[in-house]
């Protein structure tokens, strides 16, 4: 992919990533033969646009003690040190160290740390358009995909099936809906 210019209608300059719009939500294969779902709360972050993707970052915190499924009992086990032992890493974040894109799509390569364990990973990242809103904030919005695994961040609970495999995959699908403010 070689790098571009921006796309139309995003404006240089740095965005925070508004928390009470942007949403960070996972799926998991679960005894391979379901989906379970779940979101973690986007706590902090910035978006810092420069004139073309070579000068622009992102920065991201989440609060691991949000993680919610809809099951309360399944949330205190993955709180727990069976997964993301939460009490000892309860921030998970991510710092970009390189853009790179043609038009409204772009990779976003940086540090994602999940249970106080930090690989590289790339973000599929678009942009999604860009508005005023009712309060005359400027707001530019992204949506970015990936697929972890789990284990390479320390989180190898498991449990076999009696007709085999097990009880949750090692993929794992990340998806951010990112609403950020200028300024």
């Amino acid at each position: 992919m070689t790098t571009t210019a921006l796309p139309t209608g995003v404006v240089p300059g740095t965005y925070t990533i508004d928390p009470a719009h942007s949403t960070a939500s996972f799926t998991v294969r679960h005894a391979g033969i379901s989906k379970v779902r779940g979101t973690v709360a986007i706590t902090s972050g910035t978006v810092t646009v420069g004139d073309s993707f070579e000068v622009s970052s992102v920065t991201a915190e989440l609060d691991a003690k949000s993680i919610s499924t809809g099951d309360a009992n399944r949330d205190g086990h993955l709180q727990s040190a069976d997964f993301f032992t939460v009490e000892q890493n309860p921030t998970w974040s991510f710092v970009s160290k390189s853009v790179k894109g043609a038009g409204e799509e772009f990779v976003v390569t940086g540090d994602l740390t999940i249970n106080g364990v930090t690989n590289e990973v790339e973000l599929d990242t678009e942009f999604t358009g860009a508005a005023v809103d009712a309060f005359g904030n400027e707001r530019a919005a992204f949506e970015a995909h990936l697929e972890i695994s789990r284990k390479e961040f320390g989180v190898s609970w498991n449990a076999a099936l009696e007709a085999g495999g097990v009880l949750v995959s090692d993929k794992v699908k990340i998806d951010l809906d990112l609403s950020t403010i200028k300024g």
